[in-house]
């Protein structure tokens, strides 16, 4: 247990803006969150490791609740998943959107209620059928023609079983190539302009034991405006009008997927939560009027948003090297517990903790100890000019896409994540060992 006693100084704003709620200021250059010095935790856990805020995540959970009382809300598990987040979720009222049978199977094993659970994949396993009938999950998003005929085989002639389908709107958003989802020159879902939707959708009215529940779409991750999602709304209830009047079948639901973007370093910018909640409610309602249909139940599957900022990831440096006019930090960990920055281009603040420096700031770049060059954590951004081997590095917005994208490059291991609230720290999930690598290697 970690209790921190001192005279703290909330940091709510400016260069702290992207820290979780609770972080506050410690003498001697330290910073706590969730009641606990991100000093301490290096010391008492090792580096590289993670630290997320439960009362961060928890505070999320709320915000959304609150923002969409009429509407189911999941929580994207692929984001981060733990045993404990699964819990967290589940006493906050959210339900899961998982896109494997290994989140599925952790989240029903950890006593999350399977009929809360949806099951996403644009190719999904034998496995991952077989898990999700298994379990009795609420719903399955079929995402291609074959899918339908597999899992219709799957579920038996007597059987039954609540179905979504994924539809590509055609709305371009979000903050990379690599996660738009919403048009056709991807791999998710089925075209809306093609026809694909459609025709999928009359061969899972013709299957009896697949109960098509509604429709689904997800237009992209990171996105901080809110039209895009008022388009894709109006193209889907134009879709669903359609349904009714070929099939005459008025589907109870709609889901608008997540993406919901959020800040990794002051001054950027993050979706407003209220203008979303607003603007989703008046142009669903509004759409569904002039379509003459009965407004469908809301669905959004938020991850990111829930537990990218209430996550820290801390470092120490290991060497600083002067090459020419850069300034390269290297620290204990990188690429393998953080691919983010080289798969998409990610930004992040890192900040020194543990003491304080009176040095003129200079430009850095904060690299990882894996053997790629590419292997870069954040580029061009601002540390004292005195930073040396042993110091201490947080970088905040850390608790969505690292630990879930980690790998076992270098056999590094992955980091472990301690969760802080209330002025006490536990391990959530251990840190990866040599063992682990050997006991997976049974050849020789």
């Amino acid at each position: 247990m970690t209790t921190v006693a001192l005279s703290e100084i909330p940091a709510s704003a400016g260069e702290l803006s992207v820290w979780p709620a609770s972080t506050t200021r410690l003498p001697h250059g330290d910073l706590a969150v969730g009641g606990v010095s991100l000093a301490e935790v290096a010391e008492r856990f090792d580096t590289p490791a993670y630290v997320l805020d439960e009362g961060e995540v928890r505070g999320r959970c709320r915000t959304y609740r609150d923002a969409f009382p009429d509407a189911d809300v999941l929580y994207a598990a692929k984001a981060f998943l733990s045993r404990a987040m699964v819990r967290w979720m589940e006493e906050e009222g959210l339900g899961l959107d998982v896109c494997s049978a290994g989140e599925l199977e952790l989240a029903v094993t950890a006593g999350f209620p399977p009929e809360r659970i949806v099951l996403h994949g644009n190719a999904k396993s034998p496995r991952d059928i077989r898990a999700a009938l298994r379990l009795g999950v609420g719903r399955i998003v079929i995402d291609s023609p074959s899918e339908i005929a597999r899992i219709a085989a799957a579920v038996g002639p007597d059987g039954h079983q609540k179905v979504m389908v994924r539809v590509v709107p055609g709305v371009s958003a979000g903050g990379h190539d690599k996660i738009r989802t919403g048009t056709e020159d991807q791999k998710f879902g089925l075209s809306l302009t093609d026809g694909s939707a459609q025709d999928a959708i009359a061969r899972m009215l013709g299957q009896p034991q697949l109960e098509l529940t509604g429709l689904h779409c997800h237009i992209g991750s990171q996105i901080t405006e809110v039209e895009p999602y008022l388009v894709a709304v109006r193209r889907m209830v134009g879709l669903m009008a359609r349904i009714r009047d070929a099939h005459g079948v008025v589907l109870p639901e709609l889901d608008m997927g997540g993406g919901h973007g959020i800040g990794y370093r002051p001054g950027e910018p993050a979706l407003d939560l209220t203008a979303l909640a607003r603007g989703l409610r008046a142009e669903l309602g509004e759409a569904c009027a002039a379509a003459g249909l009965a407004v469908p139940r809301l669905v959004i599957e938020p991850g990111r948003a829930v537990a990218g900022p209430a996550g820290v990831a801390l470092y120490r440096v290991l060497a600083v090297k002067h090459t020419g006019e850069k300034v390269f930090v290297a620290v204990d960990g990188g690429m393998s517990d953080n691919p983010r920055p080289a798969l998409y281009g990610v930004r992040y603040a890192p900040r020194l903790i543990g003491r304080h420096s009176a040095a003129d700031t200079c430009t850095t770049t904060v690299v990882g100890r894996h053997c790629e060059a590419g292997d870069v954590l954040a580029a061009d951004v601002e540390l004292p000019g005195d930073i040396h081997p042993g110091d201490l590095l947080a970088v905040p917005v850390a608790g969505a896409y690292q630990l879930s994208m980690a790998s076992g490059y270098n056999m590094v291991g992955r980091p472990p994540v301690i969760a802080v609230h209330e002025g006490t720290s536990r391990v959530l999930v251990r840190r990866e060992t040599l063992e682990d690598f050997r006991s997976r290697d049974i050849g020789g």
